[in-house]
């Protein structure tokens, strides 16, 4: 019987966040709940300018329902309002509208087929030294969308946080996929949380952000 509570709990987990990628890395700290990570101390040049980079998926969502703004994006505010960061949303259509098995259908179709879905807008990122890249974890890592950014923009020589909210994936290979877009770039500091939670969240981005030097 435990076998098989085991099992069922293993196919939800896998389903969370449009599934997982095949040997993607959970990147958690010993001891802690899955998708919960371990942060280490860092140190950010808090005197160069701020920026916020994410991705946000309004409507239907795992575990929330259909929201009218996404977890992401609450998150990207928490930081902005605690830092004073600026902002640039990485926005498309392509998926409005979609509930969330097609939209996981078509988010696996895209990483398979490596595609690179257009985004709206531009941003000058030469005016910052400190970037955060935040976005929903599909398939074990960030939507294709958010590897357009990567293709157009070079941020090697900034300092880059990266973080997630998820449903049980926690930061999957995000990290590993920013430092091989921006191999010269700093790293650092990365965070997830659930997206269930983000909504109460504050004090744990708080908490982070004061502990990365915010």
């Amino acid at each position: 019987m435990k076998y098989i509570l085991a099992s069922a709990l293993c196919m939800l987990v896998s389903t969370a966040c449009c599934g997982s990628k095949t040997g993607s890395p959970r990147q958690t700290g010993a001891g802690l709940a899955p998708g919960e990570n371990k942060q280490a101390e860092v140190a950010v040049n808090k005197d160069g300018k701020t920026l916020v980079v994410f991705f946000s998926h309004a409507g239907d969502n795992y575990s929330v329902g259909n929201i009218k703004v996404g977890n992401t994006k609450i998150v990207a505010d928490y930081i902005s309002e605690l830092t004073g960061a600026d902002q640039f949303e990485i926005v498309t259509h392509k998926y409005d509208g979609m509930a969330y098995n097609p939209l996981c259908d078509l988010a696996k179709e895209e990483q398979q087929k490596g595609e690179l879905p257009p985004f709206e807008g531009s941003v000058d990122v030469s005016k910052y030294e400190t970037i955060f890249i935040g976005g929903p974890v599909w398939w074990g890592t960030y939507p294709q969308v958010m590897f357009t950014f990567f293709s157009k923009y070079d941020l090697n020589g900034k300092t880059i946080i990266p973080f997630t909210t998820h449903e049980g994936s926690g930061l999957g290979s995000c990290v590993k996929d920013v430092k091989k877009a921006y191999p010269n770039a700093t790293v650092t500091g990365e965070f997830s949380i659930y997206g269930h939670d983000v909504r109460e969240g504050k004090e744990r981005v708080e908490k982070w952000l004061k502990k990365i030097g915010f």
